[in-house]
């Protein structure tokens, strides 16, 4: 991954490859959460924590297991060169300029948005779901858990999860949906929020808050500007729960 600069002739997906490749890590998130939170529950484990192990065991492995399996079918060394895409080059200032107001962006609508949207989503069409599957909760400050919880968030919530979604969703998936011309970004969002099965009320909120950036990720061919956005992201979010959290 030296060159960033790439301009392959690319082989469009179909739009059932592109729905299938984009929601099946979530719904294999979504079956073994199913089946782990509530044990988690029993034992006084937050189902937060769950995700985070799941995103260790399940996307991690899924979504790079699909990006190195197509470098050796394309290069015959298990290598994401020339599958992973939209790496052209950008000075480092034009690339924090365009971060800037992106995650300035994302940080209002998850900020502003998500206070009287999420609770209407739960109340109107998520009520039913049981108490274990609204995975927001983070154990109180004290003792293993906690301390595990907060390493596996900041590790693989903040950090290694963004950066394999990026360049599985903007780096392999989006580049290869050029059939749908400029409805692509929109299109690569949707499908990227509904593919969190385990938070469906976020659907509105998620949409609104990741539509610019991937636009802007289509628009430069640069997913350096959607790892560094969505890390960023992640990781104040991560900031800001733990340090709002119920002492």
């Amino acid at each position: 991954m030296t060159d960033l600069v790439d301009r392959p002739v690319v082989v469009a997906h179909s739009a059932s490859k592109t729905v299938f490749l984009s929601l099946a890590p979530g719904l294999l998130i979504l079956l073994f959460f199913v089946f782990l939170a509530p044990v988690a529950a029993v034992h006084s484990l937050p189902s937060i924590l769950v995700l985070f192990v799941l995103i260790m065991l399940v996307l991690v492995p899924f979504e790079l297991g699909v990006l190195l399996r197509e470098g050796k079918k394309l290069n015959g060394k298990w290598s994401p060169e020339g599958v992973v895409l939209f790496r052209e080059k950008m000075p480092a200032v034009r690339t924090i300029a365009l971060v800037l107001p992106l995650l300035l962006w994302c940080l209002f609508v998850f900020g502003f948005l998500t206070s009287f949207i999420d609770p209407f989503m739960i109340r109107e069409f998520f009520r039913w779901l049981p108490s274990w599957f609204f995975a927001n909760q983070i154990p109180q400050p004290k003792g293993a858990i906690f301390i595990i919880t907060a390493i596996m968030g900041f590790v693989f919530n903040g950090i290694i999860g963004p950066i394999v979604e990026e360049l599985y969703f903007r780096g392999y998936l989006l580049p290869r949906m050029s059939r749908m011309k400029a409805w692509a970004p929109a299109v690569n969002v949707v499908l990227f929020s509904v593919y969190h099965f385990f938070s469906p009320w976020q659907n509105p909120v998620r949409i609104i808050a990741l539509l610019p950036l991937v636009y802007v990720v289509w628009w430069k061919r640069n997913i350096l500007v959607g790892i560094i956005t969505h890390c960023s992201l992640n990781l104040l979010g991560m900031i800001v729960a733990f340090i709002l959290m119920p002492k």
